[in-house]
């Protein structure tokens, strides 16, 4: 039996899965612009953030997400809120001419135009780095979110046209922009609201998985262009991978709100807390400054063990011991992130003639 790393991509069959280490994320924002250059440059899609580095605690995008309901539970879809345009924010024009060629640079400032629609009041990143606590206990960290590709898609359940699919090849959720009428049940549906509406042309958007990319064996923008070595892609069900035995062995890999029921295929090891300061400025080893209720409210019960299992690993390292699990995490091998999609993009025939798939946008 040949492992996944043997076989060609064209013989690659089963869900795709990230898994994101918040532990080595620093929130440069490096993700969302890949995946803003590549997908969403286009009319109507201004707004649109396919891939969002929020800052936690925070209301993220849209503004209130993780409130604003969907989801499934106990087979049953849940109601949800439609995310108007001002809660998503963002996509503005700002005053150029004004400042620049207006003659008034020594009494205006720059800043978005404002349209009376509210969509100046927010944007994506609108609370960055503020996150939670009183100094000096202060605290936050950065959860990249992207569309989940989830096992069980409410998109795909509540779309009326069909526009909505789940691709047996690697499990991507996409849509069919030639039948989707912008009904955008999808967007209430969604509990992770990574779902966008363009205006300009009538229909919903969101994360394709770079699938074109993944056709070619080459890792989504947003994961191939992270410099901190975060983000691992591969085969869900591949024994052999980071990502199995991230989330089915050590069991650190955790789905963002498992309780929306609808079974994510992104993952995220949780982020280790800096411990709290007393009044004098000592050091309290025994209390965490990211209170663990707030990580259990993300990531589920599953939290705590995980958190356990790398500290217990981390302990054992620091006094002489060695750990595959951190040996792991740390990818001395940048390449050995992405499993099967190795492939150097510049590597392909990008010629007038040549059958490759294009790695830019796509209507599918």
């Amino acid at each position: 039996m040949t492992t996944t790393e043997e076989k060609s991509v064209s013989e690659l069959h089963g869900q795709v899965a990230m898994v994101f280490d918040l532990n080595k994320c620093m929130g440069c924002q490096t993700c969302s612009i890949a995946c803003k250059v590549l997908w969403t440059g286009e009319q109507g899609e201004e707004h649109q953030w396919w891939m969002t580095t929020n800052t936690q605690p925070g209301l993220g995008t849209p503004k209130g997400w993780e409130d604003m309901g969907g989801g499934i539970k106990n087979g049953v879809l849940q109601p949800g809120h439609q995310p108007t345009r001002a809660e998503f924010g963002g996509g503005w024009d700002f005053n150029y001419n004004e400042v620049f060629y207006g003659g008034k640079g020594r009494e205006v400032h720059l800043q978005p135009t404002d349209k009376g629609d509210g969509t100046t009041r927010w944007g994506m990143n609108w609370d960055e780095d503020q996150g939670a606590g009183e100094y000096p206990n202060s605290y936050y960290f950065y959860l990249p979110r992207l569309c989940n590709h989830c096992t069980n898609p409410v998109c795909v359940s509540a779309c009326p046209s069909g526009a909505m699919y789940k691709r047996s090849e690697d499990g991507a959720v996409l849509r069919d922009e030639e039948i989707c009428q912008g009904a955008r049940f999808c967007m209430e549906a969604c509990p992770y609201k990574k779902i966008y509406f363009n205006y300009a042309r009538d229909v919903a958007q969101h994360c394709i998985l770079c699938f074109p990319r993944l056709e070619v064996g080459v890792a989504p923008a947003c994961a191939r262009q992270c410099p901190g070595r975060l983000v691992f892609v591969g085969l869900k069900d591949d024994k052999n991978s980071p990502i199995y035995k991230l989330v089915n062995e050590w069991k650190v890999a955790l789905p963002l709100h498992p309780e929306f029921g609808t079974e994510p295929n992104i993952y995220y090891i949780p982020p280790l807390s800096p411990y709290r300061l007393n009044e004098d400025m000592s050091i309290d080893e025994e209390t965490p400054r990211i209170p663990p209720e707030y990580l259990e409210s993300l990531f589920g019960e599953g939290v705590h063990g995980a958190l356990d299992t790398l500290k217990s690993e981390l302990a054992n390292v620091r006094s002489g011991g060695t750990s595959e699990l951190l040996e792991t995490l740390i990818v001395y091998k940048w390449l050995d992130l992405f499993g099967p999609f190795t492939t150097d993009p510049s590597s392909l025939d990008r010629s007038p003639d040549s059958q490759a798939v294009t790695l830019g946008p796509t209507r599918r």
